[in-house]
């Protein structure tokens, strides 16, 4: 099977499903799905497809399991196995699916910046309905008294508290663009370590993810800040290699049947009601910041998240 999915036919499809689909009030009165696969022989069916998932995404219950979900509602793609990849860093990971050619990783699920939907094929809709571009830091106790106060991103820059940061992710150029001090490193567990040894002061984690990174270090010295949620437009997509069209149209395929019978939803209130709850988003001063790395449909993604986010997290804590 061979499918051509330019990045203008995919943004287009999903433009009406993120207007509906971003306060998590999902619409699931559309018409039913066009038949968009050619015939399947048995052989093809037969086989067992190995797909290759970055190891922080096959480790992350929640976006293994969203992988698992696109695939389960394809079969007539086959059978699949999801494989976790050896630990590669970010950086390394885009390399390698940019290049193709090593099968070291297949699918991985990042934050999207318009140079990444450039050399790589997105799946471009927001796999945790747009919470990892609101973060919180994660901090030693100590450091507490230092947030004390904060109310604006002017307030923010004048504390000269230093964010900690992976050295690929697109969140760096982020923070920086918005004169906040940033310290990177290239691998995320090394990451904690710098901040129990003082190297900065906040490590600004995803509310959809910061709960299992705390369960995984198992550290009581690392505490979340309680008031401040630092907020800026990072969707973030499932990626896949320029040239795997088929895994792009299967995990979008997939994707699109779960949210019109309903089964997305579900996987959004069952792995992110919990930290939205559990964090007292909604209680929490928002400091906005701008996000001026975006290509034009992920810009236009961010900005409905943001304006949904308050209905978003009514939705998700009831």
């Amino acid at each position: 099977m061979e499918y051509s999915l330019p990045a203008s036919l995919v943004f287009h499809r999903f433009r009406k499903l993120v207007l509906c689909l971003m306060p998590l009030a999902f619409c699931l009165a559309a018409g039913p799905l066009s038949a968009t696969t050619s015939s399947t022989t048995a052989s093809q069916i037969a086989a067992v497809r190995g797909y290759v998932l970055w190891y922080r995404n096959y480790d992350s219950p929640a976006i293994r399991a969203l992988v698992e979900l696109a695939l389960k509602k394809t079969p007539e793609y086959g059978e699949f196995q999801i494989i976790r990849s050896e630990e590669l860093s970010q950086g390394r990971v885009l390399r390698e699916l940019t290049d193709g050619q090593s099968r070291l990783v297949d699918i991985a699920n990042v934050a999207t910046s318009a140079e990444r939907e450039k050399s790589l094929t997105a799946i471009p809709f927001p796999v945790d309905g747009g919470l990892l571009g609101f973060r919180v830091c994660v901090v030693m106790p100590e450091s507490l008294p230092r947030f004390a106060g904060i109310k604006t991103l002017d307030d923010l820059r004048d504390s000269q508290i230093r964010i900690g940061q992976g050295a690929h992710w697109p969140d760096t150029p982020v923070l920086e663009a918005n004169g906040i001090p940033v310290v990177t490193h290239s691998r995320y567990e090394i990451l904690f370590g710098m901040l129990r040894n003082e190297r900065f002061e906040c490590f600004a984690r995803g509310v959809s993810e910061v709960l299992y990174d705390l369960e995984l270090e198992q550290d009581p010295n690392l505490v979340i800040e309680p008031d401040l949620l630092i907020a800026y437009p990072m969707p973030s997509y499932l990626f896949v290699g320029p040239d795997d069209q088929e895994t792009a149209h299967r995990l979008q395929l997939g994707i699109e049947r779960a949210i019109h019978d309903g089964s997305f939803n579900d996987f959004l209130r069952h792995y992110y009601a919990r930290a939205v709850k559990e964090l007292d988003l909604d209680e929490r001063t928002v400091i906005t910041l701008e996000n001026p790395y975006l290509s034009e449909e992920s810009r236009y993604v961010g900005r409905k998240t943001f304006e949904n986010l308050r209905r978003r997290l009514e939705v998700l804590s009831r």
